[in-house]
């Protein structure tokens, strides 16, 4: 992808085990959601969500406690994703509870994340319509290819990797543009960036969201 952050590894290098974020998901994503207090979201204009996260370095209570708070604010504002500069903190860790397109749900934890590159002949592109709860109200038509793997660290530092396609494929993308500083918006033709921003203005967001100065 464009703008992609350094340190990507090629999608033909010996992968890791993926992991299965399908096992106990709904299980999992109540325990967080129930220790968590949930946030409100930051919106476009923020300057949290316009830079470069800062990598996570210590995978401890703090770490912990901070998703916990995310997949709780994740639920409030009826999201898929949630990358944690959306709630104002500057690090590199989203969420997310999101199905593909088969309808099977995906829960998980990914810190660090870096987005695969594919090779030109397995990019297919799919156009569908994309949101994201720090641009409220507003949808629009975005290609992203319809496969991905990401690769990051889960809660104990340990390695990850995570695959999707479909809508899962888009969100996995999408979250991580986020803790790249850029928004699904900045991928958008001017016109059509500014059709965005102006549906955002016209709509009420139905969650909290943190008011910019």
């Amino acid at each position: 992808m464009a703008q992609q952050g350094s340190g990507q590894q090629a999608a033909d290098e010996e992968p890791l085990e993926f992991t299965d974020d399908t096992v106990d998901a709904a299980e999992r994503e109540l325990a967080h959601r129930e220790r968590g207090t949930a946030r409100p979201i930051t919106v476009v204009g923020n300057p949290v969500l316009h830079k470069r996260c800062r990598d996570v370095t210590e995978f401890g209570p703090e770490l912990a406690a901070l998703v916990d708070d995310m997949f709780a604010s994740q639920r409030a504002a009826e999201g898929v994703g949630l990358a944690a500069n959306q709630i104002g903190v500057d690090l590199r860790v989203f969420v997310y509870d999101c199905p593909d397109d088969d309808g099977v749900r995906h829960v998980g934890v990914i810190c660090n994340p870096v987005i695969d590159e594919l090779p030109a002949e397995q990019r297919r592109l799919d156009d569908s319509n994309e949101g994201c709860l720090s641009v409220p109200t507003a949808y629009a038509s975005l290609a992203r290819p319809d496969y991905a793997v990401c690769r990051g660290q889960d809660l104990e530092g340990k390695p990850i990797v995570v695959r999707g396609t479909g809508y899962f494929a888009r969100c996995l993308q999408h979250e991580t543009d986020h803790l790249e500083g850029y928004l699904y918006i900045d991928r958008l033709a001017k016109r059509d960036r500014k059709d965005a921003l102006r549906q955002m203005a016209e709509g009420t967001p139905r969650y909290e969201t943190v008011p910019n100065d």
